[in-house]
Parts: C-alpha cells; structure tokens; sequence
C-alpha cells in the first residue's frame, strides 16, 4: 500500500509539474500577444497646496522616455512647360526637353515634432499631424541624440493620435496616468522640442477639461485638456505630465493670433490616446461603434422646460436613420439621451466621443427620456460607415506609390451633423470630401476638405458609394468634378477637372 501510494504521489506531483510548465509556457505566448509592455499608475493626485521649490526630479524622470521626431516628405510641384520646347529649332538646343520629359519638380519638406516612448521596446505615442504625409520618420533619443528609422505603426486623423515602433530594447519608458482624474488647477509640464531650440520644459495648470473646438474636422473627436504650459511648434506629440510625472496628455496644438504661444495650448488626454493606441497595436486601424443617431441638438433651457427634462444635460435626438442600429432597437426622433453605457451625456461632442470608445459589435445600454418617461434601451452597435482612420504601414518604404483620378480623396456620406456644422443648404447633395492628399491629382485641380462632390463627368452622386462607383468608372485623360465649397466668404458650386493620368513618386 505504501509503494502504491508513494507511486500515485510521484505521479500526480509529475503531472502537475508538467501542467505547471505547460500553463506557465501558455501563460508566455498570451502575454506576449497582448501588446507592449506598458507601465500605468492611476493613483489620485497628492493635492496639497504647498509646492515644493523645484520640478527637476519630475523632469530627470521623465525627460529620457520624451524623443525628437524628424520627417521628410517629398513633394512633386507640376511645371508649366514652355511653349518654345515644342519647337524642334529651340529643342535641340535643350537635348532634356523632349515632348516626354518630365513636367513635375521635386523638393524635399522637413518639419520637427516630439513624441513619448510608452515601451521599452520602442513603441512611441504622438501627434498625427507629426508624421501625417511623411515620406521618412527619424527618431532621435538621449543626450546623445541616437537616431533610429522609425516605422508607422498607425495614426488615426479624428483624434490626432499616430502610434510609431523603432528597433530597440531596454528603453525607458514614460508611466501612463489618468486623465479622467485630472481637475482644472493641476500642475501640468509639457516636455518637447520647440522652435528647433533643443529639449525643453514648460509649467502651467490644467486650464480647462473637456475643450472641443472643431480643429479635427467635422468627423474628429475631441476631448481637449486646455493648459497654459507654453506649447509652440516641435512641441507637437510630446508628453503633458503630471506632478508625478505620468503621463495625462499628447501636446497637440494651440489657439494663437500672433502665431506663438499664447497661453493657450491643447492636449489629447492619455485615456482617448491610450484606447487609439491600443487599437492601432492590434488591428492597425480604429473601428467605431455606430448608433445611427443624427441631426444631435445640445439642450437650452427652452428644450429642458418643452421635453420636461429635470436638467439641461443630455443630447436631443432629431433624426434616426433607417435601418441604423438605433432604429432596430426603438430609439425615437424626439428622445433625449442622458446617459450611454452608464456614463452621464453632458452634450453631443460627449455622446460622439462615447461612440468612439466602443467597438463595433458591441451591446451598448442607452439611457434616454420620452415624454418625460426614463427609458433603458439594449442595442448593438454597427461600424461607422466611410470611417477615416489609417494604418500605417511604413512611409520608409519605396513602395511607389501611384495617384490617378480621385485617388488621394476620402469621402463620406453627407449627413445632418455635417449639414449643420458646414452650413451646408438642404438643396445641396452628394458626398462630403473627408481628406485631400497633398500630393494628388485633386489637390492639384483645387479640391479641399469639406468640398461636397455634387457630380462626377455629370452624372449626379448622391453619396459616398455612388462617388466611388462613379470614379473607378471615369475614363479618358481628365475627370470633370463638381463641388460645392466655400471660398473667399462665399459658397457656391463649382467645377474642376482632375487629371485622371499617374504619377508615379520618385
């Protein structure tokens, strides 16, 4: 009996050893999927009103995660040709201009941005705006100015978030914090490189929370910290931190009439930029739920007293498009929704930007009021349609790239938010132009964001799909577009015509 059982424990002892191994090496392979190593600290804030006499621990903490950020992009200026090289008297005096050669100049753009290692294996948060368009991105790291080619791992254009990767270990990386725990009158430091001046550090305060201005267009998201810590250009994608030197926002812009620092400068808040990252890291793009919800109205006092709302908190729902998710689920024009997933809806900017942060697929819970009457309602989200984010891939690969047509143009449906935002009359139809790729064919013909695509070669577009059919169908060396816009004051339509040949980059 002794040997059976000294025989059964040697067995089971063997077998949760290897089990042990087995889960632990399982263990491994989970963790290291899960993205990189990233450090977050979301203790509150020691409040206590008695400064110390210097920031330099903060700074010396956090000033060897904060990087330089270098980008090129090549730009190809069309030339007009002289018409003397059409004669073959002069041309034989020019053996380069034959009826073939090139028409298009080609110069070399740089422009200087920071960023903030949030790994030790090189993954690094900025700005979009930093790398948007860029040909090659370096990145310069230490006192000694080490430069890494840094590859473009994505970048989302709604929030102004991009995410880069660099080939490196053992780097330090900066501690994420919590920018939902911030309150105005925090000390705040933005760390950067401005106006080509070498490393810098600014003070200030938290100036204000929840700032939305527009600036990243009519599908942006925005959730701005206001400070005024002094941000100038080169501070873009650097680090806003905390006391503590955690991380709470991405520098981003600035509001000025002089063009410098004004006191009056702009940061992504580290939750928004974190929930971008992360998706980006994983699926190389950023998918957002959709609720179908349009013609969104904040509430007046006026709206409060005539819906019999206990508060002016809350968005008024005017439109529900067909077939949406909030249709199916039995959302109503004329519902106030006060609450999303549990969290109050102080105004339409923060019920988009709730949307934002859920995924498609996802059961979300919808508090809202009707007649008076508090309803829960369950749905699931859809996709955002025509949504704007982009992977990166990497801009320093010689991938030769090719424009012809629209290529280079986002588009998008054109709904009531867009309508009212742009000012857009009802009597106008078509697709709304998301973005206009500096070095396309249409940037050159005139197009611009925010352009509306009536018609393409006459023949109406009633929405983004039918602009896409319409395009890919064009033939012939030239695309008649007609758009409604704004220029110089006034708004009206107009047409372009887009050279529908290729370009090849150099």
């Amino acid at each position: 009996m002794k040997l059976i059982f000294r025989s059964l424990v040697g067995f089971f002892s063997v077998t949760f050893g290897v089990l042990l191994v087995v889960a632990v090496f399982h263990f491994a392979l989970w963790a290291k999927e899960t993205g990189p190593d990233i450090k977050v600290d979301t203790t509150p804030l020691d409040r206590n009103p008695q400064l110390g006499t210097s920031f330099a621990p903060v700074v010396k903490k956090v000033e060897p995660a904060v990087v330089n950020i270098y980008t090129t992009q090549i730009i190809h200026e069309r030339m007009r040709r002289n018409p003397m090289f059409d004669d073959p008297f002069f041309r034989q005096f020019f053996d380069d201009q034959t009826p073939d050669s090139p028409r298009e100049r080609t110069r070399r753009e740089q422009s200087l941005g920071s960023g903030a290692i949030i790994s030790p294996d090189g993954y690094i948060l900025t700005a979009n705006h930093v790398v948007a368009d860029a040909d090659e991105i370096k990145v310069a790291i230490g006192d000694d100015k080490k430069e890494f080619t840094a590859r473009l791992i994505g970048r989302d254009q709604p929030t102004d978030v991009a995410v880069l990767k660099i080939d490196a270990t053992d780097l330090p990386a900066i501690t994420l914090g919590d920018s939902d725990q911030l309150e105005v009158g925090d000390v705040v430091l933005a760390i950067g490189d401005p106006l080509e001046l070498g490393r810098s550090v600014t003070m200030g305060i938290v100036s204000g929370l929840g700032r939305h201005y527009g600036v990243n267009g009519v599908h942006g998201y925005e959730d701005f910290i206001q400070t005024d810590a002094a941000i100038n250009e080169g501070n873009s994608g650097g680090p806003l931190v905390d006391a503590e030197g955690r991380l709470v926002g991405i520098n981003t812009w600035i509001a000025t009439q002089s063009g410098g620092n004004e006191g009056i400068g702009f940061a992504v808040p580290v939750n928004l930029a974190r929930n971008v990252m992360e998706r980006l890291i994983s699926g190389g793009k950023v998918s957002r739920g959709f609720l179908g919800v349009a013609g969104l109205q904040d509430i007046t006092p006026e709206l409060a007293q005539q819906f019999n709302l206990p508060s002016q908190n809350g968005v008024l729902v005017n439109d529900v498009q067909p077939n949406s998710p909030a249709a199916k689920a039995g959302i109503k024009p004329d519902d106030v929704i006060v609450a999303f997933n549990g969290k109050d809806v102080a105004d339409k900017h923060s019920l988009q930007l709730a949307f934002s942060e859920s995924a498609p697929g996802t059961d979300a819970t919808v508090k809202l009021i009707r007649d008076g009457a508090v309803k829960n309602i369950s749905v699931a989200l859809g996709e955002v349609p025509g949504e704007n984010a982009q992977n990166g891939g990497s801009p320093n690969q010689s991938d030769n790239e090719k424009t012809d047509g629209l290529d280079g143009v986002t588009v998008d449906d054109l709904n009531s938010d867009a309508r009212q935002e742009l000012r857009i009359p009802d009597s106008i139809h078509g697709a709304i132009v998301t973005g206009v790729n500096a070095d396309s064919n249409a940037a050159d013909a005139g197009m611009r964001r925010n352009d509306v695509i009536v018609s393409i070669n006459r023949q109406p577009v009633n929405g983004s799909d039918e602009a896409i059919r319409l395009c890919k169908a064009a033939r012939g060396d030239q695309i008649l577009v007609k758009v409604w816009g704004r220029e110089a004051g006034f708004a009206g339509t107009r047409y372009i015509s887009v050279d529908n040949t290729k370009r090849q980059k150099k």
